[in-house]
């Protein structure tokens, strides 16, 4: 079997990148709109490559509903293709202007990276978010799917180059890799050929990463999520949030985790899961919830929590549900076992909303709200290539603008030195 030439395919996406951001933005919005309208003109061909994924994985896989695409995800997919389409370019964005002393003038503006790795898991829809968010930030972008997704990625970078050679666009402007486990260790040590890359997936992947890459890393993706109920929580907002935060889809980053129950409203707890057992969803919590949920909630889905409990991003209808003794010990929870993602805090006391929001190291900081709004079309941004749960850099949802990096333009009239 012949070896898969990486270097070769490395230097011809660097070599297409120096031309994407030349392009006109009305070009790459084209390309954008285009590949839209080809994705609901293909979904019974996207379908069928998707289908030969699942026939693959076992239903009752977390990544299952990850890996799955149905007519409706297809639309949504083409409409946040459509909604990028629409957002303006940061390409040449002014951050800062001023002139110095010596007449010199100093302008800070937005540019692409140039090439953008991406690692990501069983999700064939990051395909189209990241390609669309990096050619709208005149980004070219080296793609490492996983396995679990192979067909359906392919597929879909079928209707990308379609797109790209309609409107006349280099398609080595993006690139997918083999399945391979190598292929990930290839981009992550392409040094000179890729600019930065991003992993999105859960602790496995992005520690994987961590370890091995020589390329500059923008951490995103895992998260283990807590909600505080607090000791003036509503509960009918609780109800609302726990429900959402937890089940609107259990296998995403987002996804409720930990429940923490201020000891002072523990009998409001069964009111507070009523609607997770119709879901499903098995709680392991500690002495004191387990004394009261018996007989409140189903008595097979209560486990006992142990000491990996608090740490995991279950991905699945699993929660963890702890007691603590006030907004300082829910503090101290977060800081000891989150991962710097989503938390959320239901109370009506502003004073502890502060605190929480001001104190609690996280990208998203939530008040009476579900953890599932952290998300990029959430926010406006029109898609997201990921969250980034890192301080240096990208924070949160990264859309369009956090794509770019700057540059420092400086034009005079023959000024010298001193």
């Amino acid at each position: 079997m012949e070896k898969f030439d990486y270097q070769s395919l490395f230097a011809k996406v660097k070599e297409a990148s120096t031309g994407i951001g030349l392009l006109s933005e009305e070009k790459r919005n084209n390309v954008i709109l285009r590949l839209a309208d080809i994705l609901e003109e293909n979904i019974s061909y996207l379908l069928e490559a998707n289908e030969k994924d699942l026939q693959k994985m076992n239903r009752q896989d977390p990544r299952y509903d990850r890996l799955q695409l149905t007519e409706s995800r297809i639309h949504a997919i083409a409409s946040d293709l459509r909604k990028v389409a629409a957002l303006p370019s940061p390409i040449g964005e002014e951050i800062e202007r001023r002139t110095l002393d010596n007449g010199i003038l100093l302008r800070k503006v937005r540019v692409p990276f140039g090439v953008v790795g991406v690692i990501y898991e069983a999700r064939p829809n990051v395909t189209f978010d990241v390609f669309s968010l990096c050619i709208k930030s005149g980004n070219a972008c080296i793609l490492k799917g996983g396995g679990d997704a192979y067909e359906s990625n392919c597929a879909g970078l079928t209707l990308i180059y379609r797109a790209l050679e309609e409107e006349g666009v280099d398609k080595d402007v993006v690139a997918l890799l083999p399945a391979e486990h190598e292929a990930a260790g290839q981009l992550l040590n392409a040094v000179g050929y890729v600019d930065v890359c991003i992993p999105r997936g859960g602790r496995k992947l992005i520690d994987f990463v961590r370890d091995t890459a020589r390329v500059p890393v923008i951490e995103t993706g895992a998260g283990v999520v807590h909600l505080y109920f607090g000791a003036e929580g509503d509960v009918e907002i609780g109800k609302r949030t726990i429900h959402n935060s937890k089940t609107r889809r259990v296998s995403v980053c987002n996804a409720l985790d930990t429940l923490l129950v201020d000891r002072s409203r523990l009998d409001d707890l069964p009111a507070l899961i009523e609607r997770l057992a119709g879901e499903g969803v098995e709680i392991y919590g500690d002495a004191d919830v387990l004394k009261t949920l018996r007989g409140e909630y189903p008595d097979e889905l209560l486990n006992d929590s142990d000491s990996t409990t608090w740490d995991k991003e279950w991905m699945d209808y699993k929660m963890g549900i702890r007691v603590v003794d006030g907004i300082d010990s829910a503090m101290e929870h977060i800081a000891r076992h989150g991962s710097g993602h989503s938390e959320s805090i239901i109370t009506d006391n502003a004073a502890d909303a502060q605190k929480f929001q001001q104190g609690v190291d996280a990208a998203c900081v939530y008040w009476n709200l579900p953890t599932s709004f952290t998300d990029g079309g959430q926010f406006g941004l029109g898609a997201e290539i990921g969250i980034s749960t890192q301080k240096l850099g990208p924070r949160g949802p990264m859309g369009l603008k956090e794509m770019t990096t700057y540059r420092y333009l400086l034009s005079g009239e023959g000024q010298i030195r001193e």
